[in-house]
């Protein structure tokens, strides 16, 4: 199988040079430059056909190359052939740097070499370049013939000044498959599951399909599923991995498992790209590019910094790509994007795939087969990839950016005028709901008023902002600029699975552009590969996450039962408690004294998750009240990465105590987090977890009402549902593991709940009262040797 080579990435490879200059925000997209070529392109004559796919195969070092791509449009007639490169920027055609402008040229003139070689009729090509100025609508077109012999000369250059790349290469993926094929399973044995999971994952790159896939805790899903992708990839099936994460500790436990199979003999490029915030140097904080030593220059050192880190490194972690990025004296965060070009494995967060703003575009502009996506944790997608694809504006900050351009000495006046008019389209919409008399109003349109009010403020800042220092001032102006140049993005996208909701709160006018179901969009960016594995430990029902993240009509499922002892965990459910609004307060003496029923049969670590903070005040505050000898510590709202970490040192093994931590469903603590053997022996939570009631919740019951009929289920049982999943999944990490789980809501003993129980929890008992509850969990311990009567 040939390894396929971009035009655009070859071209930008060979011809890029000098300072690496960031995007100043401006408006263009991909979907927006997309209508913008299909515009275009509908207005050719009838001859000229659009998006013609090209490719040339080059044969070096015994290895073949497809170098491909696709012109935007090719007409041939009256004895002539012409190409056009269609372009779109925010920028003036004049203001294109030189080296741009070369860049440019060189993607057309390799599609006009590969025409012509396609055509030995011709002597010569048309190349025409089309440039859109986006802001203005202005366009701009050069065109510029070329013979046969100066494109060969110049692909032929190209080509040569790439050859050490392509062989460095080639040389790397020899010694990849040649890895790879005698690389053993990482562990003496499969365990219950594994193998069946393995197999199942290497099947679905073989078939190019999508597999969706629940593997309880402990099934070792990071392993069986980048095992099975890794001897696929030396078997050529596919070139590039994608593993996407939702966190960071994920993406250590994917580091871990290429480690693994390091030690078994695996030579492969393994890169961790870590957000632009994190990793980019703190004396670079508030530099502008044109004063950024690691900028100036950059892609003057970029080749020898490439060659340095692949000839020396293997698994390219955050601290690798630093180290190196600081010895070329480049942009850490640019240098590791620059470096995954070369890399067979990417561990990254979700929204290099599937957010429209910040996707990685030298990857995912167009389908490429030899890409495939292992998806962890993806039960997190559902929610994150609404808010990907949602949007809100506001006019808080108006008022005081108007102050503050006031007091600036010069060059604000401009500036001010443009903020008023953003303020008076605010003004005006909250003059349209006074009229209707309402505070909150959905709707299925967007304010066209305020769309173009913005377009044209976000057209004026984008020149404003070059060249300015980085005061105080200017990053707020630029923080609202951002709000503003999103919600106009997102506005691209706005279709009938999207609603409008404008709150009035007093003086404050928000607005906001709501995704209600983002499955097309999913569906579209995995489709970028060839398939993808989506895969969780609680995936449950599986037609639901199928529904929600894209995957129902063309994908297959699987579910692995646990591997663990059943009996090693106990399942109680209260149907005495009920755990309502309403019924909160007459409940609390129940639900207080089953958790000190549950703590008191046997000394150890316990965590109690909750649906909100204020519930868990609540009952922390009677239950420390009735029980101050026990010792408790408390989730907190905002705590830091130090605060997270001292709150998990607490469960120590061994415990001399009992401890018991007071967390929240849904927050840092109820997944992600492993506390093995006696560090954890029990895990109560307090009500289904219901999401609270809220007006976009009820939106998203709206549209699924009418969807499926299930709108109550997708909008609020079963995200509630994924919490409790999640935060029991805390308990029972390896097969030592041994503890109670206890639900402490009625509502779990109903077969609308039951349905949804993992099959790991069959066995659960129904607790008709508290001497019952007693009963049961000191029988648990007794029958293992360890309660406290004993």
């Amino acid at each position: 199988m040939a390894t396929k080579i971009g035009i655009r990435t070859l071209v930008e490879f060979v011809l890029r040079s000098g300072d690496l200059v960031e995007s100043k925000g401006g408006q263009n997209t991909a979907l927006m430059g997309a209508k913008i070529h299909r515009r275009i392109q509908g207005t050719r004559s009838e001859n000229y056909e659009s998006e013609v796919y090209l490719k040339k195969t080059v044969t070096m070092n015994g290895q073949d190359y497809d170098v491909s791509g696709r012109a935007d449009g090719i007409l041939i007639e009256d004895g002539q052939a012409m190409i056009e490169e269609i372009k779109t920027s925010d920028q003036k055609f004049a203001d294109i740097s030189d080296n741009t402008m070369e860049l440019y040229w060189g993607q057309v003139k390799v599609y006009g070499h590969i025409l012509l070689e396609d055509h030995p009729e011709f002597d010569d090509v048309t190349l025409e370049l089309t440039y859109i100025q986006v802001d203005e609508e202005k366009t701009t077109q050069v065109e510029k013939t070329f013979s046969r012999e100066e494109l060969a000369k110049f692909f032929e250059k190209l080509i040569t000044e790439y050859e050490f790349w392509l062989k460095l290469r080639a040389d790397m993926r020899k010694t990849r498959n040649e890895s790879i094929v005698p690389m053993p399973f990482p562990f003496p044995e499969f365990r219950t599951g594994q193998h069946e999971l393995a197999a199942a994952v290497y099947k679905t790159i073989c078939l190019k399909k999508r597999l969706f896939v629940e593997a309880p805790t402990g099934t070792g899903k990071t392993i069986s599923t980048l095992f099975p992708a890794v001897k696929a990839m030396g078997e050529d099936r596919i070139e590039r991995l994608f593993y996407l994460t939702a966190k960071q500790s994920t993406r250590h436990v994917a580091e871990e498992a290429i480690e693994l199979m390091s030690e078994k003999g695996l030579k492969l490029k393994s890169i961790t790209l870590t957000a632009k915030e994190q990793i980019r140097f703190p004396e670079e904080k508030d530099l502008l590019p044109e004063k950024n030593p690691y900028m100036i220059g950059y892609y003057d050192r970029l080749k020898p910094a490439l060659k340095d880190i692949l000839v020396h490194e293997n698994s390219i972690t955050r601290p690798v790509i630093e180290r190196y990025a600081k010895k070329h004296t480049l942009d850490p965060f640019e240098f590791s994007l620059d470096t995954s070009l070369f890399c067979d494995v990417i561990i990254c967060d979700y929204n290099y795939l599937f957010d429209p703003l910040v996707y990685l575009q030298r990857f995912f502009t167009e389908k490429d087969d030899d890409n495939f996506f292992l998806i962890d944790e993806v039960h997190n997608l559902v929610s994150r990839s609404r808010d990907m694809y949602s949007a809100e504006v506001t006019n808080v900050g108006i008022d005081e950016l108007l102050k503050q351009a006031a007091a600036q000495k010069k060059g604000t006046k401009r500036l001010q005028t443009q903020l008023k008019k953003v303020d008076k389209a605010f003004s005006d919409i909250k003059v349209t709901l006074e009229i209707l008399h309402k505070t909150d109003l959905v709707t299925a349109d967007v304010p066209k008023d305020l769309i173009k009010i913005l377009n044209k403020f976000n057209e004026f800042i984008t020149d404003w902002l070059k060249d300015r220092e980085q005061t105080d001032f200017v990053k707020a102006v630029r923080d609202y600029f951002f709000a503003c140049l999103q919600f106009v993005k997102i506005n691209g996208f706005y279709d009938d699975t999207y609603q409008t909701r404008i709150v009035v709160d007093g003086d404050k006018v928000s607005i906001k552009q709501i995704c209600l179901d983002p499955s097309y969009f999913l569906d579209q960016s995995m489709k970028l590969g060839s398939g993808a594995v989506l895969f969780s430990a609680t995936l449950s029902p599986m037609d639901y996450y199928q529904n929600v993240l894209g995957g129902i009509d063309n994908s297959l499922a699987y579910q692995l039962p646990s591997p663990f002892p059943t009996n090693n965990q106990e399942i109680l459910v209260t149907q005495f408690i009920q755990t309502t609004y309403y019924q909160r307060e007459s409940n609390e003496p129940y639900i207080v004294a089953s958790l000190y029923d549950l703590i008191k049969a046997k000394q150890g670590n316990y965590l109690f998750f909750f649906p909100s903070y204020g519930y868990l005040r609540q009952i922390r505050t009677t239950f420390e009240k009735e029980h101050p000898e026990v010792e408790t510590i408390a989730q907190e709202s905002a705590m830091d990465a130090q605060a997270r970490q001292d709150f998990l040192d607490k469960f120590q093994k061994d415990p001399d105590q009992t401890l018991v931590g007071f967390a929240v469903l849904g927050g840092i603590f109820s997944e992600g987090i492993d506390l093995r053997g006696d560090r954890l022996i029990g895990v109560a939570v307090v009500s289904v977890g219901l999401p609270g009631l809220s007006a976009e919740n009820n939106l998203l019951k709206e549209y699924y009402d009418n969807e499926n009929g299930q709108g109550f289920a997708y909008a609020y049982q079963l995200p509630g549902m994924n919490n409790v999943l999640q935060a029991a999944g805390r308990l029972i990490r390896s097969a030592q593991d041994v503890g109670i789980i206890l639900l402490l809501d009625q509502r779990f003993a109903s077969q609308r709940y039951v349905q949804l129980f993992p099959q790991h929890w069959h066995g659960f008992k129904r607790i008709s009262s508290l001497k019952r509850l007693n009963e049961e969990i000191n029988n648990f311990w007794k029958n293992r040797g360890e309660s406290h009567e004993d």
